[in-house]
């Protein structure tokens, strides 16, 4: 069971997180070069697989109550700000993220941009790519990381955010177009709800929680979750109805 939902939590962040990366590296890349934002890509992937490579034995040294602690509480943190996100939007309190609106938003920087030849590269085009990649991909290590190595499987956790790195990147070449018809706003609901489910689960097995049946609790403290984030939801509405425009 736990599995299943590592597998899933990590697909789904990573796939969220990409499909971001991926609108970033289409605006520099049609409106710039595409050798030098594909180059910046490839320049973060490998930064980024750096840190993996570095951090992932580390914390196999961490004892694991304190490791399950310490990822359990920033688990918490991450997925808190991001529950925190799909709730004000699904109750209209925050404007839902418009994939299109960003890649319109992109493409105008980077046509405004100064262009400036290093290496023979477009550097804007280099660096925005990279920065973009790097920075949502900081986001999928650091979950690939906290969750393969409180469960002692880093590969199984990278292979769902592998999965979704592929899949994600071969659509974007194929379609040459930002994936506005992701439901992405559902997606991060999803993750915000996983993440934080996962927080509670090894924040408290940290302190010396034994959950009823262990692994078997965690579909409970989802369910748990999704409510309360739903009963949220729906105070809010109730609140924004009532509240004169």
């Amino acid at each position: 069971m736990t599995a299943v939902f590592l597998v899933a939590s990590a697909f789904l962040a990573s796939a969220v997180e990409m499909v971001e990366a991926l609108t970033i590296v289409l605006a520099v890349g049609v409106t710039r070069d595409w050798r030098s934002s594909l180059t910046g890509v490839g320049a973060a992937t490998i930064a980024l697989a750096a840190i993996v490579a570095a951090l992932g034995p580390a914390l196999t040294l961490i004892p694991i109550d304190t490791l399950r602690l310490v990822v359990g509480a920033l688990l918490l943190v991450f997925g808190l700000q991001w529950l925190r996100k799909a709730i004000l939007r699904a109750a209209g309190f925050k404007a839902l993220h418009d994939e299109e609106q960003a890649f319109a938003h992109e493409l105008a920087e980077a046509r405004a941009a100064r262009g400036e030849i290093r290496a023979g590269l477009d550097w804007y085009a280099f660096t925005i790519a990279f920065k973009g990649v790097l920075l949502e991909g900081l986001e999928v290590a650091f979950i690939v990381l906290t969750f393969g190595s409180t469960q002692g499987s880093i590969p199984l956790a990278a292979a769902g955010a592998g999965a979704a790195i592929v899949l994600v990147a071969s659509i974007g070449a194929v379609a040459r177009h930002p994936l506005a018809r992701v439901p992405e706003n559902t997606m991060k609901y999803a993750v915000g709800t996983m993440l934080t489910t996962f927080g509670i689960f090894w924040a408290a097995e940290g302190t010396g929680v034994h959950w009823p049946g262990d692994d078997a609790s965690l579909p409970v403290v989802l369910v748990f979750v999704l409510l309360t984030s739903l009963a949220f939801v729906s105070l809010l509405r109730r609140r924004r109805r009532l509240v004169p425009a």
